[in-house]
């Protein structure tokens, strides 16, 4: 079957990239993997990686990443043991004078059969355990006891490991990579020391990099990525195991014992630098105040360390996801959700790849929507 199927070649080391060359390489596509620096040294490694369906977004939308929670439900099942991947609920809530949108966004979520209670602060003590009652609202607060959280530097070695073992070849600290084309279709793929790796498909799994990469080969993608920071801490004295949405402040556990901490507002602070980004210490201070606040007993907070860099948006939120019609052979893959997404995405793209048949569920992801 090897010998017969056409070489392909994944550009990006995120989360997505990583499960895509992992379900080509697992159906017996030779298939290689080049990544600008390490796995998950970009986005994949800075990422809060809820794994919900939270929310108002259209039905197949929906739909996507409830089939991509049942595959880490799955994952889950067959590997009990794992610490990095947990199904302990998230519980989110607004402003007080926002309980309207709150309430709607609840009836929203049961209309599609997604497990959503509306809690008073009270139920909330009961129900998840190491939240501070007097952080939430009198309006209360929506609890999914559905959803989770995946450590995705962790996923990757599990998901590399098998990669390896079904034969793929993986080149990590390549450099910026070209996509090579001949007669409208891809050719293959340049690294930054101009070694050329022949292919008749080309998946470009570069995270933000995506619409500037896609750009340059003639195939539009809106985007709107933006800066973002998310901070870990050293270990935290706190019984708290959900997904914490807030208006403040967002956070999660991490494997180690720590808190994942993220917030919208710190982009505005956050400011490039010759090679990268920098954001003032007193910021990370008050999003781990923050973050503290709504812990019982307040307990204080100490950065580890934090990471700081696009976050990858398509232009209209939704994910792109599929073959382009500009250059044969040409698959995209950018997405916000790209935890909750990267193993279906993976899944269908590959299909989509080893059949050469459009898969339904990714249709209304396509890039052609753009043109």
């Amino acid at each position: 079957m090897r010998s017969t199927q056409a070489p392909v070649v994944v550009v990006g080391g995120g989360i997505v990239g990583i499960s895509t060359a992992r379900h080509l390489a697992r159906a017996g596509a030779p298939v290689t993997l080049i990544t600008e620096g390490e796995l998950t040294s970009n986005a994949s490694g800075r990422s809060l990686s809820w794994l919900n369906s939270a929310g108002p977004r259209s039905e197949d939308y929906h739909r996507l990443r409830i089939a991509g929670i049942d595959r880490y439900r799955t994952l889950a099942a067959r590997q009990p043991s794992v610490d990095w991947l947990r199904f302990d609920g998230g519980l989110a809530w607004l402003p007080g004078d926002r309980a309207p949108e709150l309430r709607q966004q609840h009836e929203h979520e049961l209309a599609h059969g997604y497990e959503s209670h509306l809690l008073d602060p009270g139920r909330v003590a009961a129900t998840v355990p190491g939240v501070d009652p007097g952080a939430i609202p009198p309006t209360g607060a929506v609890w999914n006891p559905g959803e989770g959280w995946v450590d995705l530097p962790s996923l990757a070695v599990f998901l590399i490991e098998d990669f390896a073992g079904h034969g793929g070849h993986i080149l990590t600290n390549a450099g910026p990579a070209e996509v090579v084309t001949a007669d409208g279709a891809v050719a293959g793929v340049r690294t930054a020391a101009g070694e050329l790796h022949p292919a008749r498909s080309v998946v470009l799994a570069t995270g933000p990099a995506v619409p500037a990469m896609a750009s340059r080969l003639g195939v539009p993608v809106p985007d709107a990525t933006p800066v973002s920071l998310l901070v870990t801490t050293t270990p935290v004295d706190t019984p708290l195991r959900a997904v914490l949405n807030t208006p403040r402040v967002s956070l999660r556990p991490t494997p180690h014992g720590g808190l994942a901490v993220d917030a919208d507002w710190t982009t505005a602070s956050i400011r490039p630098t010759g090679d990268g980004f920098d954001v003032p210490a007193e910021i990370v201070a008050e999003l781990l105040g923050e973050a503290s606040r709504l812990l019982a007993g307040h307990p204080p907070l100490t950065a580890a360390h934090h990471g700081i860099g696009p976050k990858p948006v398509p232009g209209d939120g939704e994910p792109v996801l599929g073959r382009t019609d500009e250059i044969g052979g040409l698959y995209l893959a950018f997405t916000h959700s790209g935890a909750t997404l990267a193993l279906i995405a993976g899944e269908l793209l590959t299909y989509e790849i080893t059949t050469g048949t459009p898969h339904p569920m990714l249709a209304p992801f396509n890039p052609r929507r753009f043109r």
